[in-house]
């Protein structure tokens, strides 16, 4: 069954902009377009200069992918586009990233690239190009509810769903994405792709940060934000030094691995990190108990609702908690809590909206 693109009138007058990352998803999507009857046009952006991409592996729109995304179009018959957005990128992402880290916050770049040159520039260039729409290859839902407004879903499979990467996209930017790989799951997007005889079907996944393919963000940051690095101290909740540290770079809220403090009546967290004081603040599980958190860059894409539920991290299940006028207070405290993460508003299925968590606000707990 083809997707519906949700395009009316004539469909071969009919213009589809694909996002091509020069994975299978996108691979797929772009194969599924051009199958509608309607003009596909691919678009694949290059986040790295020229040299750093060719060299990298495993990243997303690296050199190997921006090929991959070609040959994928010349085997459809579509014409492709490569813009260069490596000095867009470098600024609203990775900079930003570093910053975050510099700050002592968990930020999450995927967010922040869909926020910004994935849907504000793509999608303006993809309007320049005269395109009736912008096709991904998310696995997401668009469900039209019964006002006649888009409204944005979680994908059909668990395991896949990427919503809460999503949660800063407009009701103006959802009117004109699609999303036809919401209902499906990853076999069978692949399974797909093997029919259509695309060399891609095999390839495997790109990393969830794409610019940090081997997964050593704190080399990056270093890189970026030396002041991260300073060597400090590792201390309690009252102030005692119990050891030092490398760096702030190296911890994230709730970590407990790699502390090299033992010797201590219980286990000991990550409980906040201090960047201008230089240190490293742990202290038992139930200091990591959040009642509530302050939110900001709200974006809202749902009626006015007080009751949600709540993901505060990407693997997170959503919990029950209740909007307040400067975040979300949560009906049970909440573990993992940390500044720079992402607050995401849920009613079953449907993403209501989300923000930015800046702070959080501990709960009072005897044992956990």
């Amino acid at each position: 069954m083809i997707p519906d693109f949700d395009l009316s009138g004539d469909i071969s007058s009919q213009r589809i902009v694909v996002a091509m990352s020069g994975g299978v998803d996108s691979s797929v999507v772009a194969c599924l377009a051009a199958k509608t009857g309607a003009q596909v046009i691919g678009v694949t952006l290059q986040l790295y200069d020229h040299g750093e991409a060719v060299a990298r592996s495993g990243s997303c729109c690296a050199g190997q992918d921006i090929y991959d995304a070609k040959m994928v179009c010349d085997r459809l018959g579509i014409p492709h586009y490569v813009l260069d957005y490596e000095s867009r990128f470098r600024e609203g992402v990775i900079d930003k990233f570093a910053d975050e880290y510099a700050m002592g916050r968990t930020p999450i770049p995927c967010s922040q690239c869909n926020q910004g040159v994935k849907f504000v520039d793509l999608l303006a260039f993809s309007k320049e190009l005269g395109a009736d729409c912008l096709a991904t290859g998310h696995y997401v839902r668009r469900v039209i509810g019964e006002d006649g407004k888009a409204q944005l879903w979680k994908g059909r499979d668990p395991r896949r769903d990427q919503s809460y990467f999503l949660y800063g996209t407009t009701q103006e930017q959802l009117d004109f994405l699609r999303f036809p790989l919401g209902d499906l799951p990853k076999d069978e997007v692949r399974k797909l792709a093997e029919e259509a005889g695309l060399e891609v079907a095999n390839k495997p996944d790109s990393q969830d940060i794409c610019f940090v393919p081997d997964g050593d963000y704190a080399s990056l940051v270093k890189k970026l934000r030396p002041e991260t690095a300073a060597p400090g101290k590792i201390v309690t909740l009252d102030g005692t030094v119990l050891g030092d540290h490398p760096g702030v770079v190296h911890y994230t809220i709730g970590q407990r691995r790699g502390l090299e403090i033992g010797g201590q009546a219980e286990p000991l967290y990550v409980v906040k990190i201090d960047p201008e004081a230089r240190e490293v603040v742990v202290g038992p599980k139930r200091a990591l108990a959040i009642a509530s958190c302050t939110v900001e860059g709200l974006n809202w894409l749902a009626e006015d609702q007080r009751q949600v539920e709540t993901k505060v991290r990407s693997l997170a299940p959503p919990v029950p908690a209740t909007l307040t006028d400067v975040g979300v207070r949560f009906d049970a405290p909440q573990f993992g809590v940390a500044p720079g993460q992402s607050a995401v508003y849920y009613e079953g299925d449907r993403l209501l909206g989300g923000g930015t968590i800046v702070a959080t606000q501990a709960a009072e707990l005897e044992d956990a």
